[in-house]
């Protein structure tokens, strides 16, 4: 496989909507996203990039920040790391809490600020779940989504970045859309069926334009499933769907969660 072939397919390899959410239109508006941001990270000298995570789910047993999201920026801190990207996470103190990172790293010059699965706001300034609650008082951590260059990963429509999608689509494809629309765009918007799987993409393609192996282990089910187990302990957080401090994420169970992230790894070993 080529390059942009491979590309291709790990973007496919994500894009599936597994909680049948709408999300088809979206996932086509900006085809080429996907590898714009991935070429823009691996072409980027010197590239640092800001992640900023966190969904509160206020309805939760406990209420608490969800699965989806802060397993997802982990995994980029990780994967950054090998690949010599600078990061700083940007996030709620449970979120930290559950990464096991905290947000001291700086930056001489930041490239790029990504955010994945970070509630936005929308037309009204409120930030709102997918059933149009107002979770804007249990966040407070804010600053501009500035850039230069700026990357939004998300599954719903309400999270930071979708402010490229046209209202209409979001309004007329998600429950409760026209409300939770969060208006603020990204220059490079990938949308997926769960937003970690964002994140293995994202890594998986700058392995790919790179032209190195991702280190032993990256990529394994078994080990996300560890990570999460722990995360869940520690923040705590919760199933997003299902509102439990469980070791799952939107409500699927693991197999369906890791189908994405083993598929991608077969594609990273393609020849």
């Amino acid at each position: 496989m080529t390059p942009d072939e491979k590309l291709a397919a790990i973007r496919s390899a994500v894009q599936i909507d597994p909680g049948t959410r709408g999300l088809a239109r979206l996932f086509e508006s900006y085809p080429d996203d996907f590898a714009n941001a991935c070429r823009s990270l691996a072409e980027t000298r010197h590239a640092a990039c800001r992640i900023r995570t966190g969904f509160y789910i206020p309805s939760a047993e406990p209420p608490a920040f969800e699965t989806d999201g802060p397993l997802g920026a982990a995994f980029l801190v990780r994967a950054f790391a090998t690949l010599g990207i600078g990061s700083m996470l940007l996030a709620e103190e449970p979120v930290l809490r559950a990464i096991g990172l905290d947000a001291t790293a700086s930056f001489e010059a930041m490239t790029h600020d990504l955010a994945i699965e970070r509630a936005g706001p929308a037309a009204d300034g409120n930030h709102y779940t997918m059933r149009g609650r107002d979770l804007t008082p249990f966040l407070d951590v804010q600053p501009p989504f500035e850039g230069p260059v700026t990357i939004g990963i998300g599954d719903g429509g309400n999270e930071v970045g979708m402010g490229k999608l046209p209202h209409e689509f979001v309004a007329g494809d998600i429950p409760n859309g026209d409300r939770i629309h969060c208006r603020v765009p990204a220059d490079h918007l990938l949308v997926v069926g769960v937003s970690n799987w964002g994140a293995y993409a994202l890594a998986a393609g700058l392995f790919v334009l790179r032209g190195v192996e991702p280190p032993a282990g990256l990529f394994d089910p078994d080990r996300e499933r560890a990570t999460l187990e722990a995360m869940v302990r520690a923040g705590p957080l919760v199933d997003g769907v299902t509102g439990r401090p469980t070791a799952t994420v939107d409500g699927l169970t693991w197999d369906e969660y890791a189908a994405p992230l083993v598929r991608i790894a077969a594609i990273l070993e393609a020849s």
